[in-house]
């Protein structure tokens, strides 16, 4: 490659030094002449290349520890020249500035400030806040009919061998102009979310940290700014003819803690199905593993489809997982299972070799993971956590696009106040109930709408999800518990409407009724509950997931 100009000039100036030393060797043997900064220059330095600094192009000393070193007119008048244009190229000669036809730049990492601990101070962390960085990127990409821009290491070797093939500079080919400026603007957009995400949570607050829609809302963002890279392709979305990918926020990088970093084994890619049922599966899994229950510490939950067909707490896992399946065996097939504790040998025996589509733990031991992946279509996903047990994540907030919008909302588990909710029958809830309820509750909360749980101790035996009919729900549930329905507890994620709902669910056999009540038939459902012998409380808290 030659330049109709001697010497056409490279800016590097990169946080994340990786390939920076290769990639300025092949500039500097193209007859790039090199300027960097700081850190860069250092290294560029040591390797043995000609560096000239910034502070020598500009003639003005970095000011301020460092803070301003590249914000002057002799490098971004040479980045935004429009070179088409004879007046710029005129008045850049008057200028005695030269042109600069490559930039390569990455950002301050600021994500990775945000997961400190302890946490940074807001000083500190405002420090992390790239200036010149992004100023760099979005001129050079601006203009980049004149200027190639790198914020990617993983493109460094395309843009020598485009260099290499090109005559000059000029030469380069428009489409990979393009496909570099675009990718640093979404490098710069993507680096602006992170961080008015993060000063939105550290200014404004948390939303989910609040109780109740109406002091939450004060706390949602005034903008919804979303940051996420495409992390892999899946092999396509809910039918085999929509693509699909998985996309991950930078801010949750930081190890094997979320389903998105988790480590994967065995069988086919993860699909777009299977990324949507684990995270259902997780979600309750996550919710169980509490000191709620501290004689049956070990959870196990089964999903099917993105919704619960077993849960269950068990003094031992294998007891766990046996009285999940136990739920609904036959919806069991092709599930995902997940434990909130390290898999032991004695569980993946009882697994046997029944189909599951991935099974999720924080860590599996050496004989059940060998016992596991003895079948060659099983998944197994490993998602680190303190003590080698589940632990609870930050709520976020949920988005859901309809057409011309976005709903928000906040999640979290069930705020249920137990000291506030109230037996409304004649006939009081023992404390065996009651924890039953708890429970019941929990699973309840992730069953889509309408749902109805029953549940025998700290075990589901029936579940009717999804349904548009209430009484129906129950029928669902009852068929699926049949037997196991006598003596259960019934969990409504809404009021019933209509005492047939209650007389379903004792006609079956359950025995304690939880839901929230406020329907105008209230009085109509105690009475039906009251005439079979039943108990009744109501949380005052509703469970929609829809």
């Amino acid at each position: 490659m030659s330049d109709a100009n001697p010497s056409p000039r490279a800016l590097l100036s990169v946080w994340d030094k990786t390939g920076i030393v290769e990639l300025a060797t092949e500039l500097s043997s193209l007859g790039f002449e090199l300027i960097s900064t700081g850190g860069t220059a250092r290294v560029l330095t040591e390797a043995g290349l000609t560096v000239r600094s910034v502070s020598d192009v500009t003639q003005h000393a970095e000011v301020f520890d460092g803070r301003v070193k590249s914000l002057h007119p002799a490098i971004h008048g040479s980045l935004l020249a429009r070179l088409h244009l004879e007046k710029d190229v005129e008045e850049l000669e008057r200028l005695g500035y030269g042109r600069i036809a490559l930039v390569v730049c990455n950002l301050y990492p600021f994500a990775d400030a945000t997961l400190q601990h302890p946490p940074l101070d807001d000083d500190a962390l405002l420090e992390m806040v790239d200036i010149g960085g992004p100023t760099m990127v979005r001129a050079a990409a601006k203009n980049h009919r004149h200027v190639l821009v790198a914020t990617n290491p993983d493109r460094y070797h395309g843009i020598v061998g485009a260099l290499k093939e090109a005559e000059n500079v000029n030469g380069v080919d428009m489409n990979l102009r393009r496909s570099l400026a675009l990718e640093a603007f979404e490098h710069t957009a993507m680096y602006d979310s992170i961080i008015a995400n993060e000063l939105h949570k550290r200014y404004v607050g948390n939303p989910t940290a609040h109780k109740g829609a109406a002091n939450q809302q004060p706390y949602l963002p005034s903008q919804v700014l979303s940051g996420y890279t495409n992390r892999q392709p899946l092999r396509y979305g809910e039918n085999a003819h929509q693509a699909a990918a998985l996309y991950t926020s930078p801010a949750n990088l930081a190890g094997h803690t979320t389903l998105v970093t988790a480590k994967v084994e065995g069988g086919k890619a993860m699909s777009y199905n299977n990324y949507t049922d684990a995270d259902a599966t997780l979600r309750l899994c996550r919710s169980l593993s509490t000191d709620e229950w501290p004689e049956t510490p070990h959870a196990c939950v089964i999903v099917k489809h993105n919704n619960p067909c077993g849960a269950a707490l068990g003094a031992t896992q294998k007891e766990a997982f046996e009285a999940a399946l136990a739920s609904d065996p036959e919806s069991a097939f092709g599930s995902i299972i997940c434990f909130n504790e390290t898999v032991e040998a004695e569980t993946a025996e009882a697994v046997g070799t029944l189909f599951v589509e991935v099974m999720m733990a924080p860590a599996f031991t050496p004989e059940a993971h060998q016992l596991l992946t003895a079948k060659d279509k099983r998944r197994l996903l490993t998602i680190d956590s303190p003590n080698d047990r589940l632990a609870p994540l930050e709520r976020i907030l949920v988005q859901k696009p309809i057409e011309g919008g976005l709903l928000v909302q906040t999640e979290e588990p069930p705020i249920i106040d137990w000291s506030q909710a109230k037996t409304v029958t004649e006939r009081e809830a023992t404390a065996e109930e009651i924890a039953s309820m708890k429970f019941a509750v929990r699973v309840c909360e992730q069953v889509k709408s309408n749902a109805i749980v029953l549940v025998q101790g700290t075990a589901t035996v029936g579940i009717g999800p999804g349904q548009t009919s209430r009484v129906e729900a129950v029928r669902i549930a009852a068929r699926r518990a049949g037997e196991r329905a006598q003596g259960s507890v019934l969990a409504s994620d809404a009021f019933f409407p209509f005492k047939d709902g209650i007389e379903q669910a004792a006609e079956a056999g359950a025995g304690a009724v939880v839901q929230p009540g406020g329907s105008i038939r209230d009085q109509e459902v105690i009475d039906e509950a009251n005439a079979r012998g039943m108990t009744m409380v109501f949380t005052g808290h509703r469970l929609f997931r829809h």
